[in-house]
């Protein structure tokens, strides 16, 4: 028998070898066939649900990290854009007495020397009472948390926070406001437009207001000024646009500084302007004049009237600072303050009319603004009577805001419209209000000359700015002590408009309770002591608000200095 051929032998094996290895591959491919597909389902569940949640899912997650780009509170301008407030992130310090695992009285004495607002007693007593948490320090300085920071006590927490930063610090503070503890606004415009601020959707586009800091500014200095130098307890202004309402500056006097609002006086935190109530006197009589002229009772500035040294009325007696002791013209009674001339034309209006004027003007409701501080008019109520509106008429008896006294002047001088005040821009997000008529074109025009007399020839002398053509009234109220009007003490003001043979811009300054000085000859009347501050701030801000001085220009004069002349000749 023959034996088997080699190749015969191991063929059989090479075949079963190429086959396993074929199988091998075949089971290692569909393996990996199945990887493919099953990181290509993966893939595509992960693509599909981010495309559901971008269509359908809930956002907040995505506007959690948009917002972290976005300050917690938005930022306030001014109408040029200079920043007034803005929010930044600060450290603070803060002690939690129930960690505190190291010496307490050590670490007592080491916060004293580093923050020596209190003594070693007070951290100590904090460190054992057993509370939770205690504040030390926002705003603190990077060295003093570091110095913090290397006491390496756990009980000590270092945080960084976001804080409001007002980097103009006082200006324009009672406009502003500031915010409370919890980032929520206070006061001013942080606490009118806090919805705007904090709502992530408006936050990230400023507020911007109609103050002009440059004008702001000048406003403040002056009127700090005069305080000082008449000690007075305080002090308000207003500059406004009388065609739009815009508040270019406002002020109260004394102010604070809003970044550590806390630390202010009650007294320092009150807003005089717009929440504070005052009898200006008489810079109300050119209203009582205006009133009369559109119902047509005074049909010329040289209507004359009766004007004795004392005028009796009932039991009321009225007197007159610079007494005619003769008949007088409406523009003499306008130059000379007269008490006695207007209130005989107040007479004529009644009592009924002149409180429809008064309330035309908004002058019997709180003052119309976008700020929550805002004071309610006294008047004399149920006892409006004959009297009342005597005193109303030269502006005793009602108690306004400056701000009210501001937009009075205005609607009187822009053509006889009321708008309301406002303290954001006029622009296209913020347009002008329609108003509403409360005086006619022409006696809006015809008043111009009465108060530009005022200042040429009257007692507004000291408040004339050359150049300039202010036109306005003075105005000293006696304030009410014990129950009953007393000379000693006064709020003097100063009403406004400039340049008045175009009239622009109004302006109100009073002084609280000045003293009278050597330098004003023992007199505390407005026109030694509030006119002169008004010539100054009017010089200042007149072209920073594009007004040019022009000596060649003015009202039309010839309205009124005839009638001045020919009474005086008589």
């Amino acid at each position: 028998m023959n034996a088997p051929t080699p190749a015969l032998v191991t063929r059989p094996e090479r075949l079963r070898l190429v086959g396993q290895r074929r199988q091998i591959l075949a089971v290692l491919h569909q393996r990996l066939m199945f990887g493919m597909i099953g990181y290509g389902v993966i893939v595509a569940l992960i693509v599909c649900r981010l495309l559901w949640l971008a269509a359908f899912g809930d956002h907040a997650g995505r506007r959690g990290m948009v917002n972290a780009l976005i300050p917690p509170r938005g930022d306030i301008v001014d109408r040029d854009g200079h920043l007034l407030a803005s929010s930044i992130d600060v450290w603070s310090i803060a002690l939690q007495p129930t960690k505190v695992i190291g010496d307490k009285y050590a670490l007592a004495r080491n916060l004293a020397k580093l923050m020596p607002e209190k003594d070693e007693a007070s951290y100590f007593a904090m460190i054992r009472s057993g509370k939770p948490f205690f504040y030390l320090q926002r705003r603190a300085s990077p060295q003093l948390v570091e110095a913090v920071n290397a006491l390496g006590e756990p009980g000590m927490a270092l945080e960084r926070t976001p804080d409001r930063l007002y980097p103009q610090t006082s200006l324009a503070a009672h406009v502003l406001g500031f915010t409370d503890i919890d980032g929520h606004g206070a006061a001013g415009a942080e606490r009118a437009f806090d919805k705007q601020l904090s709502d992530p959707a408006t936050r990230g586009t400023p507020i911007t207001l109609s103050i002009s800091s440059k004008v702001q500014q000048a406003l403040e200095h002056e009127l700090n000024t005069a305080m000082t130098e008449f000690s007075a307890i305080g002090a308000a202004g207003v500059v406004m646009d009388i065609h739009t309402g815009e508040v270019l500056a406002m002020t109260s006097l004394p102010t604070l500084n809003p970044n550590v609002a806390g630390q202010g006086s009650p007294e320092a935190r009150f807003n005089r302007a717009t929440l504070g109530v005052y009898e200006l006197g008489s810079t109300f009589k050119p209203f009582t004049v205006g009133m009369a002229m559109d119902l047509g009772l005074v049909k010329s500035v040289g209507q004359m009237y009766n004007c004795p040294k004392e005028f009796h009325y009932g039991k009321v007696t009225v007197h007159d600072t610079h007494p005619f002791g003769r008949a007088c013209s409406v523009a003499e009674i306008m130059e000379e303050s007269s008490n006695i001339g207007a209130a005989q034309i107040a007479l004529q209006v009644g009592a009924a009319r002149q409180r429809a004027f008064l309330a035309s003007m908004g002058f019997l409701a709180p003052v119309q603004i976008e700020l929550r501080e805002r004071g309610r008019t006294l008047t004399p109520g149920a006892n409006w009577g004959d009297v009342a509106t005597m005193t109303v008429g030269f502006g005793h008896g009602i108690a306004v805001t400056p701000l009210h006294l501001a937009t009075g002047y205005a609607t009187l001088f822009n053509g006889g419209v009321y708008h309301p005040a406002t303290i954001l821009k006029i622009d296209a997000h913020h347009p002008v209000g329609q108003g509403h008529r409360v005086f006619t074109e022409e006696t809006s025009y015809k008043s111009r000359a009465l108060l530009r007399l005022v200042v040429m020839k009257g007692t507004g002398r000291m408040a004339d700015a050359p150049g300039y053509r202010v036109g306005g009234k003075t105005g000293t109220a006696e304030k009410l002590a014990g129950g009953r009007y007393t000379s000693a003490a006064v709020v003097t003001s100063f009403a406004g408009v400039f340049p008045m043979d175009e009239p622009r811009y109004a302006m109100v300054m009073m002084l609280d309770d000045p003293k009278p000085t050597a330098k004003t000859f023992g007199f505390h009347t407005a026109a030694w002591n509030i006119g002169p501050a008004y010539s100054r701030t009017v010089s200042r801000i007149a072209p920073m608000l594009g007004v040019r001085p022009d000596m060649h220009r003015d009202a039309n004069m010839s309205e009124v200095l005839p009638f001045v002349h020919e009474t005086k000749e008589h």
